[in-house]
């Protein structure tokens, strides 16, 4: 199941790719203008954190803000596009390189996306702020649990490379749920690997889990902003180019991890994204 899943990821991608260097080459005086290195470094820096788990959309947001890099109007669409193949490769590396059993990962992949094509009208309608409050605690909850299991306070984890019965059911309709959010900006990451963790599985299941879910969900929406022609060409490569780079390179970190230290990273990236989610919803109530 995991190799049918391999070749509909790597169909999708080559009609992706097909399109997108197709729109580059069409349009070459993009070339011109803003200089590479420092684009080069953003999207090399925040895939590598991006493969860590940590996310690249917030950072690369407010970076391209702050040294007004790119219209605010194409900043979405040039993410999607930019850091759509860096997404696949850590896809297809984290599925080679990490056991996990193809009934689950193809399950909550599908369902992720199914999430993002049917959920996201319905979570469009709901406000944003009042998600995520509720995702800002419902991450501060499980961050805490997951110390409390780091501190041998609580007997938590496992090393499970898949699930089955009621377990399966409920990382089937969560990642539905998250697949749902993040087509309104709730990241997926963070939400993943807490799940993962909770329901007993190894911490490194995450990785293949989100990186495939988000992959397919990007393939599907960018081309939606190559024909709308919303994106900021120069800045969408240079993140393609130097984000691949940047997660070869995490992902040669990630596997060679011990596992205490990659527990201690899914404590942090949760309880970071839970912070994130209370200033962001603190933000939008004020």
């Amino acid at each position: 199941m995991d190799i049918i899943l391999k070749a509909f990821l790597g169909l999708l991608s080559a009609f992706f790719g097909f399109f997108y260097f197709k729109d580059l080459l069409s349009k070459l005086k993009f070339l011109s203008g803003k200089k590479y290195p420092g684009l080069l470094g953003i999207g090399l820096i925040t895939n590598f954190l991006d493969t860590l788990g940590i996310g690249s959309f917030a950072q690369q947001t407010a970076l391209f803000k702050f040294f007004k890099l790119v219209d605010d109007r194409l900043i979405p669409g040039t993410m999607n596009v930019g850091n759509t193949i860096p997404t696949v490769a850590q896809a297809f590396l984290f599925m080679t390189a990490v056991e996990i059993d193809p009934v689950t990962l193809v399950s909550a992949a599908a369902a992720a996306s199914l999430g993002a094509l049917l959920g996201a009208g319905v979570v469009a309608r709901l406000k944003r702020n009042r998600i995520q409050l509720g995702m800002g605690i419902g991450l501060l909850l499980v961050g805490l649990v997951i110390l409390a299991g780091l501190l041998e306070l609580l007997p938590l984890g496992g090393e499970a490379n898949g699930l089955s019965g009621w377990r399966l059911l409920v990382i089937i309709v969560m990642s539905f749920i998250f697949g749902a959010l993040q087509t309104i900006g709730i990241g997926f990451y963070a939400p993943c690997m807490a799940m993962v963790y909770a329901l007993g599985m190894h911490p490194l299941t995450a990785f293949p889990l989100m990186m495939t879910s988000t992959a397919l969900l990007m393939l599907a929406g960018s081309s939606r902003f190559i024909k709308e022609d919303a994106y900021d060409r120069k800045t969408a490569i240079a993140l393609t180019i130097a984000g691949t780079a940047g997660v070869f390179l995490a992902a040669f970190v990630v596997k060679s991890l011990p596992l205490i230290i990659l527990k201690w990273i899914v404590c942090a990236v949760v309880f970071y994204t839970s912070v994130v989610m209370f200033r962001s919803a603190r933000v939008k109530i004020s």
